[in-house]
C-alpha cells in the first residue's frame, strides 16, 4: 500500500512540475508573439474551459479502468506537446490554444481518474492523509516550477518548455504504469445513457437522499453536498481575492507588481503546511468542521490584506495558504469516502467543476470590481461573507457524520 501511494505521489509530482511550467510559459509565449494582454489571459481560460464539461468527462472515467487511463492519457500528452515547436509566430498561436484546450481535457479526466483510483486502492481511513500529501506535493512544485519555466523561456523560448512538459508526462506515465493495484473491470451498462450517467454524477454531490434511502447510494450522503458547496463558495471568494492581488501590492503596499510573486510564494509555503496537517486533523474532526475552520481562517486573512503593512500582508498570505487547502481537501476526501465506487469518477469530476469553475468566473468579475471598488472596502466584505459561510457550515445539523470512521469492510 505504501509503495502504491509513493508511486502515485511521485507521478503527481513529476506531471505537476511540467504542468505548472507550461501554464506559466503559455501566457508569456502568447504575449511575446502577439503583444496582446487579452490573448495572453485567454491561455488560462483555455486550460479551465474543459472543466465546464467535467461531469461528462467523469462518465468516461467510470467506464474504464483508471490506472491504464492515467498511463495512456499521459502518453498522449507526451506525444502531442512537441507539436508546439511549430508555434513560432503570431499566425500559429491558434495551435497553442488548441493544445491548451486538449491539455485541459486531459487534466480534467486525469484528476477524476486519480481521485477514483485512490478511493479504490487506498484505505479509506487514510484518504485524508493521502489527499493532504497530494496537496503538499502540488504546492511544493509551484514553489520551483515557475522559476524554472521563466528561466528556460527567457533563454530558449517556449518550445523547450513544451518539450520539458512532454518529458514529465512520459515519465509520469512510466511511474503510474509501475503501480500495482487491482481494479475490477467496470460493468458496462446494458444501454449507454451518457446524459443520465452524467446527471447522476451531479446528483451524487448535490442531491439529498430520499427518505429511507441508504446514504451511500448514488443519490449521495446528506453531508457531501454542503462540503462541495463550501468549496465552491470558498473558491468564488478566492477568485475575487486573486483579482485584487495587484491592487493590494500597488495601492496598499506601494510595491512593483513583481512583489505579488513574493506573496504567492508565502501562500504556497502555507499550503504545504496545510497539506501535511490535513490528514491528522481529519482523523480527529469531521470534514465539515475542518472545512468551516479553513473557510474562516481564509476569510479573516483576506480581510487582513486591506491593512497597508508588509508584515501583515505576508502573514495574511501564509494564512490564506493554510485555510484554503483545508476546504478543498475536506471536500475531495468526502467525495472519495461517500460516493459509490461505480460513480467516484463522475462525482469527482462534478465536484471539480462545481468547486473550480466559480474561481475562474470570479477572477473575471473581480477584475471589474477592483476597478470600481476600493480594496479597503472590497476585502473586508469578502471577510464578512466568508465568516458567514463558515458559521452556517459549522452549525448546520448534518443527519450523518461524514467524518465517521469507515466500516471495517470498506
Amino acid at each position: 500500500m505504501r509503495g502504491t501511494a509513493g508511486l502515485y505521489l511521485t507521478g503527481v509530482l513529476v506531471s505537476g512540475f511540467g504542468t505548472t511550467a507550461l501554464w506559466l510559459a503559455s501566457g508569456i509565449w502568447v504575449k511575446s508573439l502577439t503583444g496582446s494582454d487579452s490573448l495572453a489571459a485567454l491561455t488560462v481560460f483555455a486550460l479551465w474551459a474543459p472543466a465546464l464539461v467535467g461531469p461528462l468527462l467523469g462518465t468516461v472515467v467510470d467506464r474504464v479502468r483508471r490506472r491504464p487511463l492515467m498511463v495512456w492519457s499521459n502518453l498522449a500528452m507526451a506525444a502531442l506537446l512537441p507539436t508546439l515547436l511549430w508555434v513560432d509566430g503570431a499566425d500559429r498561436v491558434w495551435l497553442l490554444f488548441a493544445v491548451l484546450v486538449l491539455y485541459g481535457i486531459q487534466g480534467t479526466v486525469h484528476e477524476a481518474a486519480e481521485v477514483a483510483l485512490a478511493a479504490s486502492a487506498l484505505d479509506r481511513r487514510l484518504l485524508g492523509d493521502f489527499n493532504g500529501l497530494r496537496m503538499t506535493v502540488n504546492e511544493s512544485v509551484k514553489l520551483i516550477a515557475p522559476l524554472a519555466a521563466a528561466g528556460l523561456f527567457a533563454r530558449y523560448g517556449g518550445g523547450p518548455v513544451a518539450l520539458l512538459d512532454a518529458a514529465t508526462f512520459a515519465l509520469a506515465a512510466g511511474v503510474f504504469a509501475l503501480m500495482r493495484v487491482r481494479e475490477e473491470k467496470p460493468v458496462r451498462p446494458a444501454s449507454a445513457h451518457w446524459l443520465r450517467d452524467t446527471t447522476e454524477g451531479l446528483r451524487t454531490v448535490l442531491s439529498q437522499p430520499p427518505a429511507g434511502e441508504t446514504p451511500l447510494s448514488l443519490r449521495s450522503s446528506p453531508g457531501l453536498r454542503p462540503l462541495v458547496l463550501a468549496g465552491s463558495f470558498t473558491m468564488l471568494l478566492a477568485g475575487v481575492n486573486g483579482a485584487a492581488i495587484y491592487a493590494v501590492v500597488d495601492q496598499g503596499l506601494g510595491h512593483s507588481p513583481a512583489y505579488a510573486g513574493v506573496l504567492y510564494a508565502v501562500q504556497g509555503a502555507g499550503s504545504v503546511v496545510a497539506g501535511l496537517a490535513a490528514g491528522p486533523l481529519l482523523r480527529r474532526v469531521p470534514e465539515r468542521l475542518l472545512s468551516a475552520a479553513g473557510l474562516a481562517l481564509f476569510a479573516v486573512a483576506v480581510g487582513a490584506r486591506a491593512v497597508p503593512h508588509d508584515g501583515v500582508a505576508l502573514v495574511a498570505s501564509a494564512l490564506i495558504g493554510v485555510g484554503l487547502p483545508c476546504v478543498l481537501v475536506a471536500a475531495m476526501t468526502a467525495v472519495q469516502r461517500e460516493a459509490p465506487p461505480a460513480a467516484v469518477g463522475r462525482a469527482a469530476a462534478a465536484a471539480h467543476t462545481l468547486v473550480f469553475v466559480p474561481n475562474a468566473v470570479a477572477l473575471a468579475a473581480g477584475a471589474g470590481l477592483v476597478a470600481v471598488v476600493d480594496i479597503r472596502l472590497l476585502l473586508p466584505l469578502l471577510t464578512v461573507a466568508g465568516l458567514a459561510g463558515a458559521i452556517v457550515l459549522a452549525t448546520r445539523r448534518a443527519r450523518s457524520r461524514v467524518g465517521a470512521p469507515a466500516r471495517a469492510d470498506a
